[in-house]
């Protein structure tokens, strides 16, 4: 059956409420849609966004308020979620949703941004780690698994405007780049760039400069699939007309 997945940090779900964010979801055609960074709890929301038409609903909220945040709408109910990798100092912050389905499990998972820091790049790398033993986990059941969010790194040179510009800024660090070449090369798959090998694609631009009129980007939202699986994915978009975040959405369309 084929399905459609979109993911998208949407700085603020009840920002883009504002901006139409209802009315993108029950266009979208979605069957899970996956947004990060909703920088609120359940109790915050109103019922639109609680039970949409057509939907369950599942928020992972951070401790701290107004921070990170995860959500998923599906069309089918999930046999089981999961809010968390397991690890406090992970979990504290909402950063990961896991939904099993009969036949995959789909991580929803906001990766932390190393912008404050040697102490906030070593969290991150240990968040990545955490993350790539629970996939390891899940791929040992023998169900596809689908990892998607905003990973905050961009992975080669060809996934942001200017490389040699930001090669000391986290985000593409040496060594978060490195860690993604140990993901891919650990049986997974960047499944945007199983589809498109050219550079110029990106699904995040700085607001301050207005990068975005002049698609000055990186490409740091991702979705990515156990390699057995890739045969079953039947195409992967970054949706770059759908405004209202500083990110927009991607998509991947599979056979499950």
């Amino acid at each position: 059956m084929s399905k459609k997945f979109i993911s998208w940090n949407v700085n603020g779900i009840r920002a883009v409420q504002k901006k139409g964010f209802e009315d993108f979801l029950a266009a979208s055609g979605a069957d899970i849609l996956a947004v990060q960074e909703t920088k609120a709890c359940p109790q915050q929301l109103s019922d639109s966004l609680l039970n949409p038409p057509g939907y369950h609903a599942y928020y992972c909220c951070a401790e701290r308020k107004g921070y990170s945040g995860v959500a998923c709408f599906c069309k089918e109910e999930p046999l089981h979620v999961s809010y968390g990798l397991g690890v406090e100092e992970f979990d504290k912050e909402g950063r990961t949703l896991i939904l099993e389905y009969p036949n995959f499990y789909f991580l929803n998972i906001y990766f932390p941004n190393g912008g404050q820091g040697e102490e906030r790049i070593a969290f991150k790398l240990r968040f990545y780690d955490c993350f790539l033993q629970k996939s390891k986990e899940l791929f040992k059941t023998g169900k596809t698994v689908i990892a998607c969010g905003d990973v905050n790194t961009a992975h080669q040179e060809i996934d942001l405007a200017r490389p040699k510009e930001n090669s000391g800024v986290t985000g593409f660090l040496p060594e978060e780049r490195a860690w993604l070449d140990r993901f891919f090369s650990e049986g997974y798959v960047d499944v945007y760039r199983a589809f498109e090998k050219e550079g110029g694609h990106y699904s995040w631009w700085d607001y301050k400069t207005r990068a975005r009129e002049r698609n000055v980007g990186w490409r740091i939202d991702y979705f990515m699939i156990d390699a057995p699986s890739l045969p079953k994915v039947t195409g992967a978009s970054i949706l770059t007309d759908v405004f209202g975040s500083d990110h927009c959405p991607i998509e991947m369309d599979i056979s499950l």
